[in-house]
């Protein structure tokens, strides 16, 4: 039986289209990646056997460093946004969150509750310590490093909830995106009911992001091939559907340098970085 291998590419667009500047190789997939805040060389990515590595992209070997305490596949890895920490948050098949020092060789913290896979974990942008995770139990839950414990948990849908995302402009407000094909967004002042439901899509929400733009705007990738864009303060939500995929729609993320510009990737192998129509006209 073949292993299957995972690949990480560091691709540098430019005029020409996509340039791939380095490639790395693993002996597993690779599930998630997420950049270090203050070093732009410097990415932790994360893998079905279990371990998260760290890839210096100034430097052709690697990895610098393997962490392997989870015990089952790593599906989620970030990186902490606030200034003054340095912290990594990994969530894994093994229904565990790991905190993580990239400069100390294991685990800081391990963070217990979730009765099913973790498919998601992902820093407040605003709040120093503070990240949620999103599960196969249908919860959505926020965690307080110093508290070591979880300060609240949602049950946001009745479905696997396979992505959240934090909104950049509001730091209690946070969307879901769920198999049940629906997103929510949740304000942590009142978790009774969601305050914006979103729907549309026909297949699992594979990826959710909230631009870091526009403080109403969102975007979501399915396993319907589909991207869509929605803004959650229009009556009529939905601003765009993008089909460009011919396969399962799995990774997306707004671009932090311009606007209009996005990033998605599918099971058809193609990555694409393009500017929807949606975020080129004023909202």
């Amino acid at each position: 039986m073949k292993r299957r291998c995972g690949t990480l590419l560091i691709l540098d667009p430019d005029e020409a289209g996509l340039r791939l500047f380095r490639s790395f190789d693993w002996n597993d997939g690779l599930f998630d990646v997420t950049w270090s805040e203050n070093n732009e060389h410097v990415l932790i990515t994360c893998s079905g056997d279990g371990s998260l590595q760290l890839w210096d992209t100034a430097k052709a070997a690697g990895p610098l460093q393997v962490y392997k305490e989870h015990a089952q596949e790593v599906y989620s890895v970030d990186w902490s946004q606030t200034r003054g920490e340095q912290l990594v948050v990994s969530g894994s098949w093994d229904q565990t969150v790991k905190l993580w020092d990239p400069t100390v060789g294991k685990s800081l913290c391990t963070f217990r509750g979730h009765e099913s896979i973790i498919y998601s974990t992902i820093w407040s942008p605003h709040i120093p310590g503070c990240f949620a995770s999103a599960s196969g139990d249908q919860t959505l839950r926020i965690w307080d490093v110093k508290a070591a414990g979880v300060r609240i948990v949602i049950p946001a849908h009745q479905a696997e909830i396979l992505s959240c995302d934090w909104c950049k402009y509001n730091e209690n407000l946070l969307v879901t995106g769920a198999v049940d094909c629906s997103l929510r967004g949740w304000d942590l002042r009142n978790v009774r009911q969601p305050v914006f439901e979103l729907l549309g899509h026909t297949y699992a929400i594979r990826r959710v992001k909230f631009s870091p733009f526009h403080a109403s705007v969102l975007a979501s990738c399915s396993y319907d091939f589909t991207v869509r864009f929605w803004n959650f303060s229009k009556p009529d939500s939905l601003l765009e559907t993008v089909e460009h995929h011919t396969e399962f729609t799995c990774g997306l993320d707004f671009s932090l340098q311009s606007p209009t510009q996005v990033a998605d990737c599918s099971w058809d192998e193609t990555i694409k970085i393009y500017d929807p129509a949606c975020l080129t006209i004023p909202a």
